[in-house]
């Protein structure tokens, strides 16, 4: 009896204990659980800050790479690095657009030769200059053709006033190329080359032995080929935006019923039919003269076979 009233006694402990213990884990919890969660969000704020500072440094543009450097063939390159830095720049960002514009029209006109004149004095008023003029055809019909260079901001009004030559605008039409794209690249390439070549004659200056001079003379040749080429499309590239270049076809047609009708002429024409058709006649009798020996001497031989023929059936009748 006592052993079991000390063991319900024991078990009554345990399970005050054990509801004890419970409600202090409660209690525990309900401190942890916002410690942790605090925590969690401190944790993470700090990545997310960590994040961005890494995205940002990754976010910056990387710079241009460094232009290709020189071999050194054995020479020391001291002080070559801080020669290319100082010699790199881009330059992308002050280049104007490089527009090359084109044009083509086609005039009718009255007097061809008076509107070529105009062409001219349009050209040189604008600041621009013939590049080529030639000019043909005949009583009935008449043709030409100028090109011109002319600044490129007064293209439309050179076209304007190339409109107001022509009797009609047969046909016209313009073109526009950007160049801008292929021009940056080859102020970039030639950048790049000048400092290869600054790098080159450094080397050269520090060069001792004749095949090392001779190695560096042979790189600074070639690329100086390579910066004729770029400098020599870079300047053309210029040339054309800078002067636009117009194309233009003259026509002048004559009617030859515009003057009306006149006797004289008509009868000037038949004086030239009958002369034209007796120089013919004339001409005629004398190929016929000229070969009437040929002539006569073919009949001869025609009449000596007949003749035979006929007296050798005589005496095939007899």
């Amino acid at each position: 009896m006592n052993k079991s009233f000390r063991f319900i006694s024991r078990l009554y402990i345990a399970c005050e204990n054990y509801y004890s213990e419970e409600e202090a884990m409660k209690k525990t919890l309900k401190i942890i659980i916002p410690l942790l969660a605090v925590l969690l969000l401190v944790v993470t704020g700090c990545a997310a800050s960590n994040q961005s500072t890494r995205s940002t440094s990754t976010s910056v543009p990387a710079a241009m790479p460094a232009p290709a450097t020189a071999p050194s063939y054995g020479i020391a390159e001291k002080g070559m690095g801080e020669a290319a830095d100082s010699s790199a720049v881009t330059g992308s960002s002050d280049i104007d657009r490089k527009i090359v514009r084109t044009g083509n029209i086609s005039l009718e006109v009255d007097d061809i030769g008076k509107t070529m004149d105009e062409i001219v004095k349009i050209a040189a008023d604008l600041g621009g200059y013939v590049v080529s003029s030639n000019r043909q055809g005949n009583d009935e019909y008449d043709s030409g053709r100028v090109s011109i260079r002319i600044p490129s901001d007064r293209f439309d009004e050179a076209l304007g006033k190339l409109r107001v030559l022509a009797v009609k605008v047969l046909q016209e039409s313009t073109n526009a190329r950007d160049l801008t794209e292929e021009y940056t690249d080859l102020k970039a390439q030639l950048t790049n080359l000048q400092a290869t070549e600054a790098q080159y004659l450094l080397l050269l200056q520090k060069a001792e032995k004749i095949d090392e001079v001779i190695a560096v003379q042979r790189e600074l040749s070639n690329i100086r080929i390579q910066i004729d080429r770029i400098k020599g499309r870079m300047q053309y590239i210029d040339r054309t935006s800078e002067m636009s270049m117009i194309d233009i076809s003259i026509r002048q047609t004559k009617s030859i019923d515009s003057k009306g009708w006149n006797p004289g002429d008509t009868l000037m024409s038949a004086l030239s039919g009958l002369l034209v058709f007796g120089k013919v006649l004339v001409n005629i009798f004398i190929w016929v003269l000229i070969f009437c020996p040929i002539w006569g001497i073919a009949l001869a031989v025609v009449l000596i076979i007949r003749h035979r023929k006929n007296k050798a059936k005589q005496s095939a009748a007899k």
